[in-house]
């Protein structure tokens, strides 16, 4: 017959030995689970109050752009031009212990208004969608991407032309989508297109904005190649250099809408261009980089001004 083996004091150790060791175990765990928790915790906390810190000091940027805007306007309400204060970086500017501001603005004027590819009864703009097209070109893109924006905007649901697209181009993208056939609220809804793709966007996205219908460009601070677009051939594109000295030199604004600023074009189409184009901004992007610890935030303030006053309407954490 088998017999049992007695349990004795050494197998009760052993035992209470085990027990011991998965307490400790399991203690250690624990100790660690929670000690983890708060640091994820004191971290997720850190970052809001961070967060919650970058967007006051964005708002007193805002302040400070809207002082230096309507300063400007005082002094010369016909021109708003680069070589005013409001143009001038701000930064690096200590706001408290260990909170760093660098801000800069930007006339968004300057660049060229995708909405105004598209009037307000939904018919292509002829001189804009011209323009458009020479900008395309200027920047190493095929012109046919007009027609493809203007059917992005328009309310027709026929393409304008062979090169435009309507939803039953967009339908078979994957994901399927239509077109909004509205105004635009962001210039990277050029992304939307199909086939555009990131390599096109980044060649023209430095001049193109999406600002309410209407909205000139203004000649004084618009970018060279944006210039040529309207004119229909290169001048000031050929010396970007020339143009900055000459806007560094003037008195207020280069090229002057009315004796700096004509195209090789007759008469009639000259006529036409001088209705897009103005002196004066409205529309302003501010870029302000924060610095807080170790920590960066860049923000981004799109502001108007109207009639001496200036406020914010928007605010992004990406230009576009």
């Amino acid at each position: 017959m088998a017999r049992s083996v007695p349990r004795g004091p050494r197998a009760q150790r052993g035992v209470a030995l085990l027990v011991a060791i998965l307490l400790v175990a399991l203690g250690t765990i624990l100790a660690a689970a929670i000690a983890y928790e708060n640091a994820m915790t004191f971290r997720r906390g850190a970052a809001t109050y961070a967060f919650d810190q970058a967007l006051l000091v964005q708002e007193g940027a805002e302040a400070l752009a809207a002082y230096g805007l309507r300063l400007a306007q005082k002094s010369d309400p016909q021109h708003t031009y680069a070589s005013e204060g409001w143009a001038q970086p701000v930064g690096p500017l200590e706001i408290v212990p260990g909170v760093m501001l660098t801000a800069q603005l930007e006339d968004l004027q300057g660049r060229f208004n995708l909405n105004n590819l598209v009037q307000q009864d939904g018919t292509p703009d002829p001189v804009e969608v011209t323009a458009f097209q020479q900008l395309l070109a200027m920047t190493g893109l095929e012109p046919r991407w007009a027609d493809f924006m203007v059917d992005w905007i328009d309310r027709n649901t026929s393409p304008v032309t062979s090169d435009g697209a309507k939803d039953s181009v967009y339908m078979g993208q994957t994901p399927p989508y239509r077109t909004p056939n509205l105004y635009i609220t962001s210039a990277s809804e050029l992304l939307a297109l199909p086939g555009f793709g990131n390599e096109r966007y980044a060649a023209l996205a430095p001049y193109v904005t999406a600002l309410p219908y209407g909205v000139k460009l203004n000649v004084c601070t618009a970018k060279a190649v944006v210039l040529d677009a309207y004119l229909g051939h290169v001048d000031f594109s050929s010396d970007v250099q020339g143009l900055a000295k000459n806007r560094a030199a003037a008195a207020n604004c280069f090229p002057n809408k009315d004796t700096d600023y004509r195209p090789a074009a007759d008469s009639a189409t000259w006529t036409k261009i001088q209705t897009k184009v103005q002196m004066t901004s409205s529309y302003f992007r501010l870029t302000s980089l924060i610095t807080i610890g170790s920590t960066e935030f860049n923000l981004y303030s799109l502001l108007v001004q109207d009639q001496g006053q200036v406020r914010p309407i928007l605010r992004s954490y990406t230009p576009d």
